[in-house]
């Protein structure tokens, strides 16, 4: 209740623009793309609450350090160590065949800045899992945000990816300059160059 008031007045009060079309069904993995800046966070829980999504994330584990962890827990935060990113999606595949239906929040950038390509966690824990993938998305030049379609990994990566790249290529981020283009590793492309 307390949550749902909260978003309310976030969205009826604040300059962005929630874009849902419909309802999300649950279980499902969300991009959250792109991202640029720890307004991010504030985001996803705005339209997690709005929508009344239950709603899981991974984040760094020193995020969940002190007296920040149960906080972070209380927020549906995972914590990921990423200097063992190998054991990251066994760990997260399992908790998502273990618990109830939940979204779970990836943002494959990573990290707040361009780092060249996107991690590819959210694409294997799709495929494990069978979940669709829902293209969540920040877009400051329109002050937009929410969720896009939802979609079915297919296991052709780079298939895959042109189709989220088609639907990120007008999306800027919060800070724009820190935008990463949608592109794996996996892809066998080059790195693009990064942004000024």
């Amino acid at each position: 209740m307390i949550r749902q008031l909260l978003a309310r007045l976030f969205w009826a009060l604040g300059p962005w623009r929630l874009v849902a079309p419909r309802a999300v069904q649950t279980p499902t993995v969300i991009i959250g793309a792109p991202h640029t800046s720890n307004w991010d966070f504030v985001l996803m829980l705005a339209i997690a609450w709005r929508l009344r999504i239950r709603l899981r994330w991974l984040g760094k584990h020193t995020l969940f350090t002190s007296w920040k962890g149960p906080l972070m827990r209380a927020l549906g935060g995972i914590p990921v160590d990423r200097s063992s990113p190998g054991t990251v999606v066994a760990e997260v595949v399992a908790r998502v065949r273990a618990e109830e239906a939940f979204a779970l929040v990836i943002t494959p950038d990573g990290t707040r800045s361009n780092r060249g390509h996107w991690k590819s966690g959210f694409h294997r824990i799709a495929r494990e899992t069978g979940l669709p993938v829902t293209l969540g998305f920040v877009d400051r030049t329109t002050m937009t945000t929410g969720l896009g379609p939802s979609l079915e990994m297919t296991g052709d990566v780079r298939a895959d990816m042109d189709r989220i790249r088609a639907f990120y290529a007008d999306k800027a981020g919060y800070c724009p300059a820190r935008r990463s283009e949608p592109r794996l590793r996996e892809e066998g492309e080059g790195t693009p160059e990064a942004c000024p």
